[in-house]
């Protein structure tokens, strides 16, 4: 089976092919001998019924970052000609990203769409995680500065981050006690318009945040990422230190409670993160960790999510 692929992502010059996952997912669908083009969202356009994008056919290598990809003469191509798109851009999850949902929605599934639009629109990380409130830390969203102090006073150390970050961006950590809250909303109030998310501080977190990726709804590996020395983050962007670590019997509960509801949203690809054995959020926009895993001896799940896309196609 050779399947036509588009790829939406950020510049595949600006990645680190080391560490990305959708590098990974270039490299098994070449060795598959898939035909892959490339894209950046910026160049998808809708024109009566057609959804097309300036892609360039490409052929990446394992390499180092500068030698890992060459580039063919770019065409504008309608995606209704391809059998899948990996949507795979980076977030922000803002008016852009949705917006790129609502026209790629126009070709799923006839061109299978990884994952599907409609259902990431729908299922921000930090929005779908609260429909397991059991399963997570106490919790709260809201702009509402009086919610958020009563919280504080309720939980003592409390984690305060944007609803619709991500790599760790924007993510602080208030102490009982601490005297900046006050002013981190103001700064919150200033460049967010959305409510902000507020969780008990997890001290777990000094042993790991886990990533653990899920595939078809069914667990496949964690890696565990500690934070550096002095860090509350604990997101490699920021310094964290991966480590290969299997699935605990908690953490298979907790898998096992969403599978099917990522599996009822037809998500492919999955990342979910745990601390102490709290689920904390629900990646399904661009999840990594992949490569990390194949290196420290787990096993390449770009295989995985190939064999569960040809089995769409097939």
């Amino acid at each position: 089976m050779t399947l036509k692929v588009a790829v939406q992502m950020d510049h595949v010059a600006t990645i680190n092919p080391r560490g990305d996952s959708t590098f990974a997912m270039m490299l098994e669908a070449q060795a598959r001998g898939h035909q892959l083009l490339h894209y950046t969202p910026d160049t998808l356009s809708l024109n009566g019924n057609t959804v097309s994008a300036l892609a360039q056919p490409i052929t990446v290598t394992d390499a180092e970052k500068g030698q890992h990809f060459t580039l063919g003469e770019a065409n504008r191509v309608d995606l209704s000609t391809q059998d899948v798109v990996l949507m795979r851009q980076d977030p922000p999850f803002d008016m852009n990203y949705i917006t790129l949902t609502h026209l790629l929605e126009r070709i799923h599934p006839r061109t299978l769409v990884v994952n599907p639009p409609a259902a990431v629109r729908n299922a921000p990380e930090k929005i779908l995680v609260t429909e397991f409130p059991e399963l997570m830390p106490p919790t709260l969203v809201t702009r509402d500065r009086a919610e958020i102090h009563a919280f504080r006073k309720q939980h003592g150390n409390i984690i305060v981050k944007p609803l619709y970050g991500n790599g760790g961006a924007g993510v602080f950590f208030i102490q009982e006690g601490d005297h900046n809250l006050a002013s981190l909303l103001e700064l919150f109030e200033t460049n967010y318009r959305e409510p902000f998310m507020v969780q008990r501080y997890l001290p777990d977190v000094r042993k790991g945040d886990k990533r653990i990726i899920i595939i078809d709804g069914e667990p496949v590996m964690g890696l565990n990422r500690i934070p550096a020395d002095g860090e509350a983050r604990s997101n490699m962007h920021v310094g964290g230190r991966p480590e290969l670590s299997p699935l605990t019997e908690r953490e298979m509960e907790i898998c096992a409670a969403i599978g099917p509801a990522l599996k009822e949203r037809d998500m492919i690809f999955v990342g979910i993160d745990v601390i102490g054995g709290y689920l904390t959020e629900i990646n399904v926009t661009s999840p990594t960790g992949i490569r990390e895993i194949k290196r420290f001896g787990g096993p390449d799940i770009a295989v995985m999510i190939w064999d569960a896309i040809e089995k769409r196609r097939g």
